[in-house]
């Protein structure tokens, strides 16, 4: 940038288990969301490793990294990223579209999913007909339909009421209770305080890792 190079990540070691949950906390600028983007196999790092159940992404083509989107990683984002003109249940569906082999069992476990968010009720109606806190419980469910090693949640609190918020946010504690990986962005740290694992950047690097104090 302007002649310079700027390392958005430089020197990061982290290592995650299956089963944790941790949250990643820093200012703007700090290299979360390049760090979310390398996690979700978004972008690829320009040096150094990143493994996803032993596979090391950088050795993946095009075809096999969307895969490995698709199949072994869940995202909820801020801003929900639901179609308007499908229905709840179908938008849980939508990551059957890019599956090559979806599983015999997707359309009863969409149904499970909606019920276990309370949304089971309103699977036939529309995104907009539906509150902000209803909508990141749906895209909750669409990120776990294809049962994901890890689920990334960027911000997922961001664009909700307190209520809508505690209750996103219990929502991702009962799913990580029940052993689901969970790697949760945020700069609030009262959201963070929700992890049992917190891992603050600062300047692209490592300040703290509560997993090592």
């Amino acid at each position: 940038m302007s002649g310079q190079t700027v390392h958005a990540l430089a020197g990061v070691d982290l290592e995650v288990a299956s089963g944790e949950f941790v949250a990643i906390t820093g200012q703007s600028g700090s290299g979360k969301s390049s760090l979310l983007n390398i996690l979700g196999c978004l972008d690829r790092p320009s040096s150094g490793r990143y493994l996803i159940e032993g596979h090391d992404v950088a050795l993946f083509d095009d075809e096999t990294g969307s895969d490995i989107r698709n199949r072994r990683i869940g995202f909820v984002f801020q801003s929900f990223h639901l179609l308007p003109r499908l229905s709840v249940l179908e938008n849980v569906l939508l990551p059957l579209r890019f599956h090559r082999q979806p599983p015999a069992d997707a359309a009863r476990h969409a149904d499970e999913l909606l019920e276990r968010v309370g949304l089971w009720p309103r699977r036939d109606h529309r995104p907009g007909e539906l509150s902000g806190g209803q909508m990141q419980r749906a895209a909750i469910a669409r990120a776990l339909l294809l049962r994901p090693a890890l689920l990334l949640a960027d911000e997922p609190t961001g664009n909700l009421d307190s209520k809508s918020a505690a209750d996103v946010l219990e929502l991702i504690s009962e799913v990580h209770r029940d052993g689901q990986t969970v790697v949760l962005v945020t700069h609030d740290h009262d959201i963070a305080n929700r992890a049992p694992r917190q891992v603050r950047l600062r300047d692209g690097r490592i300040e703290h890792d509560s997993a090592l104090h």
